[in-house]
């Protein structure tokens, strides 16, 4: 090493070599010359290689379980919060004007949260997005979108049961919701003293999750991982390849991201806007908290415990999911047939189910197949591609998430039209 000191004489400084001085740190380590290399890693790269560390106290998982929950976070507060808007905000008592946003809120919500979410989602992919030209009014929606798609595509450079921990996350942030719901509507006077409880939750949650995912990067057994998914780059990089092969990771990914598009499509199909019409014919719970205990606790808690159960067991395959996938596309026409009666609308369809024995159990079948299904193929889809394509993939789950999501949404605006124009007479 080279220090500059003045000479005697002329007072300019000359160069004198000294000996390095190693920290203890560096002894500590103990590591051979022949395992490092110092012109393309630090010593604490170094370390992470030699010593692959561990998730101590499954702080990473819990940290992205909580992004999970803050992922469906905004959603799920704007759901639960339906009263709030069609008995109060949109009412013809607030507003003066019968709208068509109070009988049609839930579709119309959903299209409004989740196009800009699809959209941005897509384009994350391919563009590192910045926000400084967004409009604000389509903000959250569209920084929500990126939030989602990162969160997958950090979860898929991780093993197998992280992209787990993020589907179980959104579940449990469901589940969540849900019991603020019952007990805000419990507690509160009116419909607008809940939404009030509901939004400040959302924010509490939110500013966690922006806490962990500075703090992230901190740990070291994300940061090993993030070594691996960076020397995977490096390596296609040096080949004269820095993009991605879009095309060869869709191919490849596929079979899975038809099932990911597929469940959240049914799912988004029937829950929350058929599910959350379906009335009382049997219970005797009251219409107060028949919605939230019927349609939104029952789905949510089911779907939490679906998301759960993928990470104790993985049956079937990737080869063999899409069966029981298709077969889920029956519980879209068995909800119609519930005693289902959206608002402003004349049902002529006959009714099968009466029974609301029948309506908890498809909302248990639809929850737990829908937790469980997807963190299956959530799981998969990074897998079906090279290590250094994971992120990509599982971005590309994300899409095909969101895609699903909006699909079933519109799709969910033709089920009133369905029950009142089909005559189909049941005995």
């Amino acid at each position: 090493m080279h220090l500059a000191r003045a000479g005697p004489e002329t007072g300019k400084p000359t160069l004198v070599a000294e000996p390095v001085k190693l920290t203890p740190a560096w002894e500590e380590k103990n590591l051979p010359n022949d395992e490092l290399n110092f012109k393309s890693v630090t010593m604490d790269q170094a370390d992470l290689e030699i010593n692959p560390p561990n998730d101590r106290c499954k702080l990473v998982y819990l940290v992205l379980v909580l992004h999970g929950i803050g992922t469906l976070m905004p959603w799920n507060m704007f759901i639960t919060a339906k009263n709030y808007f069609i008995e109060y905000k949109l009412s013809a008592n607030n507003t003066d004007v019968k709208s068509d946003y109070a009988d049609n809120f839930m579709p119309y919500i959903g299209i409004a949260s989740q196009v800009p979410n699809f959209f941005f989602n897509w384009l994350n992919i391919f563009v590192v997005i910045g926000v400084s030209n967004i409009h604000h009014s389509c903000f959250v929606s569209v920084a929500n979108g990126i939030y989602q798609n990162t969160v997958y595509g950090m979860a898929a450079k991780l093993p197998l049961k992280y992209t787990s921990a993020v589907i179980l996350g959104s579940n449990i942030s469901g589940t969540f919701t849900s019991i603020i719901s019952i007990v805000s509507t419990a507690m509160a006077p009116n419909d607008r003293t809940a939404a009030i409880y509901y939004f400040i939750t959302a924010l509490f949650v939110l500013l966690m999750c922006f806490d962990t995912y500075f703090a992230l990067p901190l740990n070291r057994f994300y940061r090993y991982h993030e070594l691996l998914n960076q020397k995977a780059i490096q390596a296609k990089a040096a080949e004269g390849n820095s993009r991605p092969p879009y095309w060869k990771i869709f191919k490849q990914c596929s079979p899975q991201l038809f099932n990911v598009f597929f469940i959240f499509f049914i799912t988004l199909a029937i829950f929350p806007a058929v599910h959350s019409d379906i009335k009382e014919s049997t219970f005797n719970i009251g219409p107060t908290y028949y919605v939230s205990v019927m349609c939104f606790l029952t789905f949510n808690a089911t779907a939490m415990l679906g998301s759960l159960f993928s990470s104790w067991f993985v049956w079937p395959g990737p080869k063999g999911l899409i069966i029981p996938v298709l077969l889920r596309g029956l519980l879209l026409p068995a909800f119609l047939l519930c005693n289902y009666q959206p608002r402003g609308v004349h049902r002529t369809l006959g009714v099968l189910f009466m029974n609301d024995w029948i309506v908890l159990a498809l909302g248990v079948i639809l929850g737990l197949s829908g937790g469980y299904y997807s963190s299956l193929a959530m799981m998969y889809c990074p897998r079906m591609v090279e290590p250094r394509y994971s992120s990509t993939a599982g971005m590309f789950g994300a899409a095909c998430l969101v895609s699903g999501i909006c699909a079933g949404i519109v799709f969910a605006l033709v089920c009133p039209w369905l029950v009142s124009n089909l005559t189909l007479p049941i005995v």
